[in-house]
């Protein structure tokens, strides 16, 4: 029977609280980068290059071989 916490971490390759270091590191970057991005919206003078470089980032963790790649689920 597979175990519904492990089966997406091991099909990427980690294990459960390597998944959930990531995962949360990765949510918390996306969710800091896009409050900026809703101040911006309304304060253009603020956080002007933030959302951008915190895309930039996540793209970098992503792509930078910290995890192999994996198809979407569907």
């Amino acid at each position: 029977m597979t175990n519904i916490f492990t089966a997406h971490p091991s099909s990427v390759g980690e294990t459960y609280p390597q998944h959930c270091k990531f995962a949360f590191r990765f949510g918390a970057r996306m969710t800091l980068g896009g409050l900026a991005a809703m101040v911006h919206a309304v304060f253009p003078f603020m956080f002007v290059t933030t959302a951008s470089r915190a895309l930039d980032a996540l793209n970098a963790l992503r792509a930078g071989g910290a995890r192999p790649s994996v198809a979407p689920e569907r």
